[in-house]
């Protein structure tokens, strides 16, 4: 009798090392599984980034961006007149900010001024239009380029002190 519940132990106790060993096998599995798909994420990311660094090194290739500099930019050889010396340069600007300004480009942009020089790179502004009088009102014309612009005048759009206005 006593030899029958030993087999009876032996058995459950195989039977419950047979599951253990399954459990352990399934971790082992999905575990591997994972390090495959962790691998293959990898993989794809470092294509990615190789991909974009080719992409990177085509943007910048100097050839390339003097191309595109010279189909959109209108730049012109510099002169050797538009060069000039230190002390032809004009004194320091006042300083159009408060020591106690709380918001100091706010007050910069409130008291922005037209610039008393033109430079080379920047077109005249035109002179303003007269005021119409009260007597005379009458719808806009289209604007037409001035017939004694140069051509030149006449490509280019107004730019108003230098800044980029958008």
């Amino acid at each position: 009798m006593i030899l029958r519940i030993l087999n009876l132990v032996v058995i459950g106790a195989l039977v419950l090392a047979a599951a253990y060993v399954y459990r352990i096998k399934f971790d082992s599995t999905v575990q591997a599984e994972r390090l495959a798909k962790m691998r293959s994420e990898i993989r794809r990311e470092r294509d990615t980034i190789a991909a974009l660094r080719a992409e990177w090194g085509e943007l910048d290739n100097p050839a390339r961006i003097e191309t595109l500099t010279k189909r959109f930019l209108p730049l012109k050889p510099i002169a050797s007149t538009q060069f000039d010396s230190l002390d032809a340069l004009p004194d320091r600007p006042p300083q159009f900010i408060k020591p106690d300004s709380a918001d100091p480009i706010g007050h910069i942009i409130e008291n922005l001024q037209e610039p008393d020089q033109v430079t080379g790179s920047v077109a005249e502004p035109p002179p303003a239009p007269a005021a119409p009088t009260a007597a005379i009102i009458a719808p806009p014309a289209a604007a037409a380029p001035a017939d004694d612009a140069t051509p030149a005048e006449r490509e280019l759009p107004a730019v108003k002190s230098g800044r980029l206005d958008r």
